[in-house]
């Protein structure tokens, strides 16, 4: 990674979430160059023992806490809230995940934190309001906020992502607002203190921002804008996703397919009227692609400079020549888990740093602060 985009160098993070949102953030301030603390109870952050794992570390502590010092402490015990508050005392960032008013409880809110710190508050539902005490998970903040009712299967299953798609939105917001925070940090001309109130609720929701606008003019459901884009599966069992854009595609698409009729039926002239019948359009396009290998349509498709790609998996990802070619994704050597491949971060590039094992930092960090 290019030194230049290490801005953070000298700046003290303690990173007291747990999981994907509070410590993805306090990861890409560690990338940017900063000394992030991870503080952990005894038992460890509960990510450890999720996945892949070996000797304490698992294949999610190598994605959301690389270049981390761990330090577990006791914070059921005085001597180890004591500790907490120290370490608070001296960070310029405080990150934190608790149920809301347990951070105060235990050393770690922000009346702990220094004067001038930014204070990250990560939680399901926010601060205040009549959910604040819930507990949340990425997919009841999925659920919660409409994107599972948005991913209806062809079953007619309302269906999750399968990605940790609102602990990771989370988590890039929560960067972003600590970042707008430390500028307007440097700006002042008296040290204050900036508290940041981030829920996987409004970070989920931001994500489905088009659709929510869309359902609260409309007062329903939001019709599919751009019928027949979707995944078809081809003759070979691939699935290829297509989708359009303008009317002029339309058209394209249907000749590219050999089915020109198709884009003259009065059913289907306008995104309107494929809207109105796409159950007989899907129908005709499903038997088309099922005529053919995936690749022969792609090779079509993308040759009309038609907006169509083969539907991959990760492993797939990670094999393209085109990742290959650009670099976008590098192996971190982890000792417990030998190579372990993850794209790189987007706009900083590559970072090698390894995952802490858990307290491997304890004695280090408490003499540094005189603990």
């Amino acid at each position: 990674m290019d030194e230049a985009m290490r801005p953070y160098k000298g700046l003290r993070v303690l990173d007291a979430g747990q999981g994907i949102a509070g410590p993805y953030c306090g990861m890409m301030l560690a990338a940017c160059g900063a000394d992030v603390i991870k503080l952990e109870p005894a038992e460890g952050d509960w990510s450890r023992g999720l996945g892949t794992a070996k000797d304490g570390v698992s294949v999610m502590t190598v994605c959301f806490n690389r270049g981390k010092r761990s330090v577990v402490l006791d914070l059921k015990s005085d001597d180890g809230k004591r500790a907490a508050a120290k370490l608070a005392s001296q960070a310029d960032v405080l990150i934190e995940a608790f149920r809301p008013g347990v951070a105060a409880r235990i050393g770690l809110g922000p009346e702990n934190a220094k004067a001038d710190a930014v204070c990250l508050s990560i939680s399901g539902f926010g601060q205040s309001g009549p959910y604040s005490e819930r507990p949340c998970t990425d997919s009841v903040a999925q659920a919660f906020s409409g994107m599972v009712a948005l991913n209806e299967g062809a079953d007619g299953v309302p269906h999750k992502v399968g990605a940790f798609i609102s602990d990771m939105a989370t988590g890039i917001y929560a960067f972003s607002a600590v970042q707008v925070a430390l500028a307007a940090r440097a700006q002042d001309s008296a040290p204050r203190r900036r508290v940041i109130d981030m829920s996987l609720m409004a970070a989920t929701s931001n994500l489905l921002t088009h659709q929510i606008a869309e359902w609260g003019v409309q007062g329903k459901a939001a019709a599919p804008p751009n019928v027949p884009a979707g995944a078809y599966q081809a003759a070979d069992g691939v699935w290829v996703m297509i989708t359009l854009v303008r009317e002029a595609e339309w058209l394209a698409i249907c000749d590219t397919l050999g089915i020109p009729e198709i884009a003259r039926d009065e059913r289907f002239l306008d995104f309107r009227r494929r809207h109105e019948n796409r159950e007989e359009l899907y129908a005709i396009f499903r038997a088309t692609f099922a005529k053919r290998p995936a690749a022969d349509w792609i090779a079509l498709l993308q040759g009309a400079r038609l907006l169509a790609d083969r539907v991959n998996t990760p492993l797939d990802w990670l094999a393209n020549e085109h990742v290959v070619a650009y670099g976008g994704a590098s192996r971190v050597p982890q000792p417990q888990l030998g190579g372990v491949p993850l794209p790189i971060l987007p706009g900083l590039g590559h970072w090698q740093a390894l995952a802490p094992g858990l307290g491997q930092h304890t004695a280090e960090v408490l003499a540094e602060i005189g603990a």
